[in-house]
């Protein structure tokens, strides 16, 4: 009943629609004359503020990041936004200036995150949007990136100029019958493709790539259900920590 309900809400929907890839979600949006994507300058400031506070969902993260020390050599943040995590940690974490915190975004994102940046007069925070430009970094911060990343993470990982030795991802969507499906997320006026991967499939790359997994943490307040298909379920979203196996301590 209440995914019934959702459907013919006369408010406008988080998710709809159900493809079997990114293109294709991302086409339809195109076709239905939607914003289609995430790279433009309107979404940027779409939930900034509250984005840059502490949610529960991260604290693991916090625990693994103090655990590993970044202060040593700093960290790569993809997907970072505007530098939301960055924020939401600094009160929390010793982050001496001397020590780079990377953003990896896409093209817009970046540009409004270094003008923001600039304004605060933050200098830590350096923005990237083509990884050959991405230094060699110990750590790599995924936080809410994978649902909404074009390729495959290995891909991704393996483009940067080394394998970063520990790898923290949260917010990572699944679908729990492990047959993945590319919903629509409406973020402000953009219809954006957020991806519900199949979890078995997803930690095997990665152990392909050489890494092992050390944590996982269950985030049920993170579960969606697509409105326009109530009957695939609801998503459930989790968190990782890997490192290379190769690697001690």
């Amino acid at each position: 009943m209440s995914g019934r309900l959702r459907y013919l809400s006369p408010l406008p929907r988080r998710f709809t629609g159900a493809y079997p890839s990114y293109e294709q979600a991302l086409d339809a949006a195109r076709k239905a004359g939607r914003l289609a994507g995430y790279n433009h300058p309107e979404v940027a400031p779409v939930s900034f503020d509250a984005m840059c506070k502490i949610a529960p969902w991260d604290y693991p993260v916090l625990f693994w990041m103090a655990r590993l020390d970044i202060n040593k050599g700093g960290l790569l943040d993809a997907g970072g936004h505007m530098g939301t995590k960055f924020r939401a940690f600094r009160p929390l974490l010793d982050l001496p200036d001397d020590k780079p915190w990377v953003i990896y975004e896409l093209p817009e994102i970046a540009k409004a995150g270094r003008r923001l940046a600039l304004e605060e007069g933050i200098t830590q925070l350096t923005f990237i949007d083509d990884l050959s430009q991405a230094p060699a970094l110990p750590v790599f911060l995924a936080s809410g990136l994978l649902q909404y990343l074009d390729r495959p993470l290995p891909e991704l990982l393996q483009a940067l100029p080394r394998l970063p030795v520990h790898l923290l991802l949260n917010k990572v969507a699944f679908q729990k019958d492990d047959m993945p499906v590319v919903t629509l997320e409406r973020i402000g006026r953009a219809y954006v493709p957020y991806q519900r991967r199949d979890e078995k499939a997803f930690v095997r790359e990665l152990e392909g790539l050489g890494y092992e997994q050390v944590d996982r943490w269950s985030i049920p307040q993170l579960s969606h259900v697509i409105d326009t298909h109530p009957e695939l379920g609801a998503s459930e979203s989790a968190g990782f920590y890997f490192r290379l196996r190769q690697v001690e301590g």
